[in-house]
């Protein structure tokens, strides 16, 4: 009776509109004929689409920079954060994690003021420091750019779950390890880490499927710099452009259930992973 609502919601929103993309997907609608069945003809041209498969490569790049930097800068707050070598770190906490409250939307256009060549400060700064003119949103630079965006909003939400994980470390192993004369450092890299291996484990996977539904940062930026942001820069966006913006929802739908299996398959074999190393029964 209280899991009712939340399965109805799931059925409702997630699972409906899944069958219905696969349905779709299985379709061509053509001005001049309808709607017909057109088999696995939609997954044969995402499947040999070249520009889909650039942004698959483009997110695994993304996800390889992005993940292990915010996982990193993440463990290595909450360990400072643990051990007490922080004053204030309840205000400092609260702040390292508003911008996660902070909307994707809202974040992408703050930062594109802040790094607007001409205009926002860091490229004044970048000038002033004797860079030269940087523009964050050539084609060379637009990548790193949303590296630096989502990493501010991402680390400060691993840091909270880093740092409950930590602070579940009994105070007991903690004590004796001083006691024995170990320092700060080995501390935390020998005896918590391995402790809190489980959580930073699932934090990689949560963030690299984050990382592969790339969307929301890219789309805006698009705004700013058409130019550097292509049709296809990630695979959500190939969806959304192909769906929306060239009017052909069965081949989007084929796309979005292509995506759909790539990350299932990645996490099957997170949980394989995983499973192998002892983390589930």
């Amino acid at each position: 009776m209280f899991i009712t609502p939340h399965m109805l919601a799931l059925a409702l929103f997630m699972l409906v509109p899944t069958v219905y993309a696969v349905y779709d997907s299985l379709q061509t609608t053509r001005l001049i004929g309808g709607t017909h069945f057109s088999g696995m003809a939609n997954y044969r041209a995402v499947l040999h689409s070249a520009e889909f498969w650039e942004g698959v490569r483009r997110v695994l790049l993304f996800a390889a920079v992005q993940v292990p930097l915010t996982i990193g800068l993440a463990f290595l707050f909450a360990a400072a954060f643990d051990a007490g070598i922080v004053k204030y770190s309840r205000f400092f906490r609260t702040v390292f994690f508003l911008p996660f409250a902070v909307p994707g939307v809202v974040a992408a256009l703050m930062w594109s003021f802040l790094l607007l060549p001409g205009f926002g400060p860091y490229a004044k700064l970048a000038d002033g420091i004797g860079l030269g003119h940087v523009d964050f949103f050539s084609s060379r630079m637009i990548l790193p750019t949303i590296v630096v965006i989502v990493l501010w909003e991402w680390t400060g939400y691993n840091v909270t779950i880093i740092y409950t994980s930590l602070k579940s470390v009994p105070q007991q192993i903690t004590e004796a390890a001083i006691m024995d004369g170990a320092r700060l450092g080995t501390i935390i890299l020998r005896l918590k880490l391995p402790m809190v291996w489980p959580t930073i484990t699932m934090l990689f996977f949560l963030n690299t499927v984050g990382a592969l539904q790339l969307f929301t940062e890219p789309s805006i930026l698009a705004a700013f710099q058409p130019q550097s942001v292509s049709f296809g820069f990630t695979p959500s966006l190939y969806v959304y452009n192909t769906a929306v913006g060239s009017g052909d929802y069965n081949l989007g739908a084929a796309a979005a259930v292509v995506l759909a299996l790539i990350i299932g398959a990645l996490s099957l074999g997170a949980f394989a992973l995983r499973r192998r190393r002892g983390e589930f029964a």
